[in-house]
């Protein structure tokens, strides 16, 4: 078996070590080049790297065809404010690239797609329940969040239309060693806080990334896309993949200051931080899925702070 992956971030690679470990090949494609983040994440593995760009179905179609690609994972996107930077260049990324994949799949004969979506799909104006489920109301307004929303009713459509097995999986704010080229604040966020810990420089936040999260360890992360990659296709589709808990920044600096001591944080002023304290509702995950957290949160930013200080001396 083979996985195309697109995008060489920190959610393709997680889940590309599973597939690997398990004799799967991985072929990831990312016009931006990736080969030093990819062989810091993935070692001696043996995997294909592409300089492709997602939107081009023909370099899809090819890549397919050459590949024997029988699943897609497709994380290509711009995350966050980046999708107004400007905004028809991210509707281009995430609406167009989903367009070409979801194309590639239907005239190659795919077998299946997993597609990486977000909490930030919710209509985070209007909803009041707590935890957040899955068939609650979607579409923030914001470019980013409705961009997301676009992806998923397309990649439904063409299932649908195509006959390919498809998992969409909400996910909560992923942490991990990451590069965040796609515009993830609250992943470059954890990032900055915990690099900070470890060089004794203070972390500078942004003030608007103080708010609560609902987080996801890329580690768990990778294992949940994993099953979704291997079972049969269950009668649901959409899957929030979280900590079924939000956390304050308190609490997250609170975490990370609990393995490194010496973290110092300065606030940015600016932007008022969003509301984002409601957690997400994971049990069609763990009934479906079989799926939920294995790492606890100081269980996963020690084994973050080992791997991030792995790297930092290669």
């Amino acid at each position: 078996m083979t996985t195309l992956i697109t995008g060489a971030g920190l959610v393709g690679t997680s889940y590309a070590q599973h597939a690997l470990r398990r004799g799967e090949n991985v072929v990831f494609v990312d016009p931006v080049p990736r080969e030093d983040y990819l062989r810091a994440r993935m070692g001696n593995a043996d995997f294909t790297y592409l300089n492709e760009d997602v939107r081009s179905l023909p370099g899809l179609i090819s890549t397919i065809n050459d590949h024997n690609i029988e699943t897609i994972l497709h994380t290509a996107s711009v995350i966050g404010k980046r999708v107004n930077d400007p905004i028809h260049f991210g509707y281009d990324l995430n609406i167009g690239g989903t367009q070409a994949v979801a194309d590639a799949a239907r005239l190659t004969g795919v077998r299946r797609i997993v597609h990486i979506s977000t909490f930030g799909a919710y209509n985070w104006r209007k909803i009041t329940e707590n935890p957040v489920a899955e068939d609650n109301l979607l579409g923030a307004g914001t470019a980013y969040s409705n961009s997301k929303v676009s992806q998923e009713m397309i990649l439904e459509a063409y299932a649908q239309d195509a006959g390919f097995d498809l998992f969409m999986l909400r996910l909560g704010n992923v942490f991990g060693v990451g590069h965040f080229w796609a515009g993830s604040g609250g992943g470059q966020k954890v990032q900055d806080l915990v690099m900070a810990g470890i060089t004794g420089e203070p972390a500078k936040i942004p003030e608007e990334q103080t708010m609560g999260f609902v987080y996801l360890y890329a580690k768990d992360c990778g294992r949940a896309i994993n099953i979704c990659a291997t079972i049969e296709q269950p009668p649901e589709r959409v899957f929030n993949v979280a900590y079924p808990f939000a956390t304050s920044f308190d609490d997250l600096v609170a975490v990370i200051k609990d393995q490194l001591p010496d973290l110092r944080v300065e606030i940015i002023p600016g932007v008022a931080p969003l509301n984002r304290a409601a957690s997400l509702d994971i049990s069609r995950a763990k009934e479906m899925l079989d799926w939920e957290p294995e790492f606890s949160m100081a269980d996963a930013f020690a084994d973050y702070i080992a791997d991030l200080k792995a790297q930092m001396n290669k």
